[in-house]
């Protein structure tokens, strides 16, 4: 009895009292973060070839 109630109140609160972004509202939160995702993995990208250059650097003189 616990579940079917669990599942009768989920769909209650998915149904009535959930408020779902626009289509417009999700398109601008997508741009977010798929420029904020690429913005990351450029720094990351930065950082492992600087590293890379540095410690060939490195080893070269030892």
């Amino acid at each position: 009895m616990k579940l079917i109630n669990y599942f009768k109140e989920s769909y209650n609160e998915l149904v009535h009292k959930t408020s779902w972004p626009t289509r417009r509202e999700l398109t601008s939160s997508a741009v977010v973060v798929l420029i904020a995702s690429l913005l990351i993995a450029l720094i990351v990208w930065l950082m492992d070839f600087g590293f890379e250059n540095l410690m060939s650097l490195i080893y070269k003189y030892i």
